[in-house]
């Protein structure tokens, strides 16, 4: 590294730096009135929002042109790309998750339980916002909203760090937010977007506890690495979405084929597609030649096993590593295993603890698996695909976490919470 290199890091981190204080001391103050705002105009705000993203629309779209003809989405891959690309469609849609998040009921202030302790005390938990939270996220600009909206209806100020590939359509999605929360008689401040594409904001941001409450990385393995790593600020997120379906033999097979071919090719860019198919042994001559024969039929590459190989002269070899890759395109790694205990083992050993599937119309085959495995979404003959938050009726989500605290799965707006006890005496004291 040159001496003029390291002045110019050393520069860009001092602006990044002043940059967070500045952003973080706006958006601690909008969250203190955030905390206390009343559903009507958190939710005045998200339908305000939702309707200038329909009104912006023909903006919105020539903004994400932009973004799709530089140099550096042209060189992203093809399913970096699809996650980039708006149209009118999933502009309609994003604008609807807008509208969906407004009609769930507000978590602020929730009594999650209630007691009375024998002296009288009566005891409550609370929900209450969690106070400012910061999103790294990379292409998709749909987050910008989802993020945004999620937050504002949970009573979170929120900080949002797009790629620098998609800071057009960024800019334009948050323009709308902030029209919606003027229109609501809301901080502007409540929903920020970094205004520079400078890798230095990132370390900012990771640095920042005195401003930040959670952190909530979206992207790929190397940025969600970096977050988990150098995150001075508690972190909600997954590193991979290596998601498994496990095929058994009471398994139907028309609907085995329609759930395998959804879950892998609906859309192959989101993190919960399927990525490996495991088939039970006695169901290699009924199941496995359909499977992989309808998957290369679509398009998709398979990669094998011995007796998955043995199909179809079209199946590739799989390496060891392709039982852990989050491969993200049309590519899925398929293999025969003995049965529910070496599904298990193989999901436990290669899974990345995201989403799994067993279809079977065994009831305790699925129970067994759904209790033994540890991941954050089992599901039980439907496609992984539903592991998104929108689908769990929580109107969308900002990401999938597969840590064990706190939140885990979809997160929503109650996860997006905390809690506080509040405490109502009528003179005790302590003896």
């Amino acid at each position: 590294m040159t001496a003029h290199s390291t002045i110019a890091d050393s520069t860009a981190l001092m602006n990044a730096s002043a940059l967070m204080n500045d952003m973080g001391a706006a958006a601690k103050a909008a969250a203190r009135q955030l905390a206390v705002a009343p559903a009507a105009q958190k939710n005045a705000a998200l339908r305000a929002a939702a309707a200038a993203l329909l009104a912006r629309q023909d903006e919105i779209l020539a903004a994400n042109a932009r973004d799709m003809a530089t140099e550096r989405a042209k060189a992203l891959s093809a399913s970096m790309r699809d996650r980039l690309m708006l149209n009118a469609q999933r502009i309609a849609a994003t604008a609807q998750a807008l509208d969906e998040i407004a009609e769930l009921a507000d978590p602020v202030g929730a009594v999650m339980a209630h007691w009375t302790q024998p002296n009288g005390l009566k005891f409550e938990r609370v929900r209450t916002p969690l106070g400012v939270i910061g999103v790294i996220f990379e292409s998709r600009p749909n987050v910008t909203a989802d993020a945004g909206g999620l937050c504002l209806k949970a009573g979170n100020a929120c900080i949002l760090r797009g790629g620098s590939e998609s800071i057009e359509s960024n800019r334009a999605i948050h323009a709308c937010l902030v029209d919606g929360l003027i229109a609501a008689g809301l901080p502007a401040a409540a929903i920020q977007l970094v205004p520079v594409t400078d890798r230095a904001m990132v370390g900012a941001m990771l640095t920042a506890p005195q401003w930040l409450d959670v952190i909530v990385p979206r992207g790929g393995k190397s940025l969600v690495a970096r977050v988990q790593s150098e995150s001075r600020v508690p972190v909600f997120a997954h590193l991979e979405g290596n998601c498994h379906v496990y095929v058994e033999a009471s398994a139907d097979l028309e609907m085995a084929k329609r759930i395998v071919l959804n879950a892998k090719l609906r859309r192959t860019s989101v993190c919960g597609a399927a990525e490996t198919v495991l088939v039970e042994k006695a169901a290699a001559t009924t199941h496995l030649a359909p499977l992989v024969t309808m998957l290369l039929d679509a398009g998709c590459e398979v990669r094998g096993d011995a007796a998955t190989q043995a199909v179809d002269a079209r199946v590739k070899p799989a390496s060891e590593a392709d039982w852990a890759t989050e491969f993200l395109e049309a590519i899925i790694a398929v293999k025969l295993v003995d049965g529910l205990d070496a599904a298990i083992a193989h999901i436990a050993s290669h899974g990345s603890s995201h989403t799994e599937a067993i279809l079977t119309a065994d009831a305790a085959h699925a129970a067994e698996f759904m209790n033994r495995l540890d991941s954050a979404i089992i599901l039980h003959n439907a496609s992984t695909q539903f592991a998104d938050g929108g689908e769990f009726g929580f109107g969308g989500e900002i990401g999938i976490a597969t840590g064990k605290m706190h939140a885990r799965g979809p997160v929503g707006v109650e996860q997006l919470t905390t809690f506080k006890y509040l405490v109502h005496g009528t003179g005790q004291i302590r003896p």
